[in-house]
């Protein structure tokens, strides 16, 4: 099988990684627009050729979309030319506009995935072995897709590792918007209230674990989590309002010193790591 891969960082390289050694005989061929990224792709082993053009990538059995999500959207438009058995993953964190602007004449050719993994790294260099081993990955819409090309991904996902969740998309957006989306909103919102005081460095200086576990994804890349959030902004806002909720109920009980209800209140939030 040749398997392209469109967007060379740490999913599209990781990805690259996870299929090679799966199976050698996969012809491993990606393509970036950033020409650093292809050398660095070739010289880390993460893919086997690199193509200089989208027409090199069309020809491939399989396709795969790991760039940000309003740029599957346009590419979506350049891949109308593909053959009926082609298979084409996106590999996007949103699902309901992607599948919205898919062009009918390749529909039955799209898989709508969403693997739930990544770290807050970005380019090749952060391609990292068994990214996807043991995770899972959402497929949305499965039924607007053809029965061999939901065979061939299914079975691509089942071999580097993954677990299989089948969802709506729409529904995929609301949930990521609470677990993923929101989370990212929260950590750029922590960077800045302490880059912006008076004196940040004597802040970071004594920032234990927690403040650098709750700050880490504020190190991911601006022009995807810009996409993401674009195209999730109804979900997101909706996700943020009910944070504020519970952030000003804390500070309520902080200034009317209801130590009692404090107490209760982190209780139930103790109770999260009863499901993860």
């Amino acid at each position: 099988m040749t398997i392209g891969i469109i967007g060379l960082g740490l999913m599209g390289g990781s990805l690259g990684i996870a299929l090679k050694s799966y199976n050698p005989n996969h012809q491993i061929i990606g393509y970036d627009h950033n020409k650093t990224h292809c050398k660095d792709a070739i010289r880390l082993n993460l893919v086997d050729t690199i193509s200089m053009t989208l027409e090199g990538i069309i020809e491939c059995d399989t396709i795969f979309l790991s760039i940000p999500v309003n740029s599957i959207i346009s590419t979506l438009q350049e891949l109308k030319g593909v053959s009926t058995d082609t298979t084409i993953i996106d590999l996007g964190s949103t699902k309901a506009k992607i599948v919205e602007s898919i062009p009918q004449e390749i529909r039955q050719n799209f898989i709508a995935a969403h693997p739930m993994t990544g770290t807050e790294k970005f380019g090749p260099t952060a391609a990292v072995e068994n990214l996807y081993r043991d995770k899972v990955v959402v497929l949305c819409d499965l039924e607007d897709s053809g029965k061999y090309q939901k065979e061939i991904a299914l079975n691509l996902f089942k071999s580097i590792g993954m677990k299989l969740v089948f969802m709506d998309a729409k529904e995929h957006d609301r949930h990521a918007a609470f677990i993923s989306h929101m989370p990212h909103a929260l950590s750029f919102s922590l960077a800045n209230a302490v880059m912006r005081q008076e004196d940040p460095r004597s802040i970071i200086a004594l920032a234990g674990g927690g403040f650098r576990d709750m700050s880490r994804i504020a190190k991911s890349s601006p022009y995807m989590w810009e996409d993401v959030f674009k195209q999730n902004k109804r979900n997101l806002l909706t996700a943020i309002a009910y944070f504020k909720d519970e952030l000003s109920s804390c500070q309520d009980m902080i200034e009317s010193e209801d130590w009692e209800a404090l107490n209760g209140w982190m209780k139930s939030a103790n109770r999260l790591h009863d499901i993860l």
